[in-house]
């Protein structure tokens, strides 16, 4: 249960170092250009503890279905991009591809 916490947290300062990424338009604004290398440290120090015990394979999933789908959202709030049919629909398909991943990893 810490583990998937430890992701959980991992995934949501991946997500605002990303999002400050944005804000710092490219590396030109110094606060959320500190921020990038903070959020990431925090990312990349809490996944290295929950990969102890998640497989690799489910984690990194996790990770990259859950983190796009929020950047997706943040994206279309916060920095009024678009979303398209096509958009919503690859987002689906990569939250599907992690739910049958998780299915496939219990089975075995």
């Amino acid at each position: 249960m810490i583990a998937w916490l430890l992701l959980l947290f991992a995934i949501a300062m991946e997500v605002s170092g990303t999002t400050c990424m944005k804000l710092s338009q490219g590396f030109t604004q110094l606060w959320p250009t500190v921020l990038v290398f903070v959020f990431y440290g925090f990312s990349f120090t809490a996944s290295t503890f929950a990969l102890k015990t998640i497989d690799v394979s489910i984690a990194y999933a996790v990770w990259m279905a859950l983190g796009t789908t929020i950047i997706a959202i943040i994206g279309l709030v916060w920095f009024n991009e678009s979303l398209s049919p096509l958009k919503v629909l690859a987002l689906l398909m990569i939250i599907t591809g992690v739910v049958l991943l998780n299915l496939s990893s219990s089975q075995s």
